[in-house]
């Protein structure tokens, strides 16, 4: 038998924080972690930043040390079911330490850079970033 070439499976349990000061506390999505995608991918060393694509066109950067060690995913599940269009489905990247617009709905792609790029949001104000807990939501804060 060959090696099975489907990722591993990944799950997130805990919360989620939306910039405009929503938080849903307790969420369980699976998927597969971004550390086993780009394992398989086996990006170039000079990789430092992602930018998340998605099937609208919508963009949003991250560095890449933001994505990897366990801290995002590719999900299509949330609760045990398929994730809803209308949030993302069929797949959503998942980046639950940062403000949900880092977390690209209908993502179709990742795209790896060595050098940073705003995306969508990020173009029209929002923190590169987006730290809840530093309440990043806008340029300059």
């Amino acid at each position: 038998m060959g090696r099975d070439p489907r990722p591993a499976p990944g799950r997130y349990e805990g919360d989620i924080h939306c910039v405009t000061t929503w938080s849903k506390l307790g969420m369980a999505f699976d998927g597969v972690s971004v550390d086993t995608l780009l394992a398989a991918a086996k990006p170039l060393p000079a990789a430092a930043y992602v930018m998340a694509e998605s099937h609208t066109g919508y963009t949003t950067n991250l560095p890449l040390a933001d994505v990897t060690g366990g801290k995002a995913w590719v999900v299509w599940e949330v609760g045990g079911e398929p994730l809803p269009t209308i949030h993302g489905g069929p797949a959503r990247l998942l980046v639950p330490h940062l403000y949900f617009w880092k977390s690209a709905k209908w993502v179709s792609g990742l795209r790896l850079m060595d050098h940073d790029e705003p995306g969508f949001w990020e173009r029209n104000g929002y923190h590169d970033r987006g730290d809840p807990w530093l309440e990043q939501r806008y340029q300059g804060d």
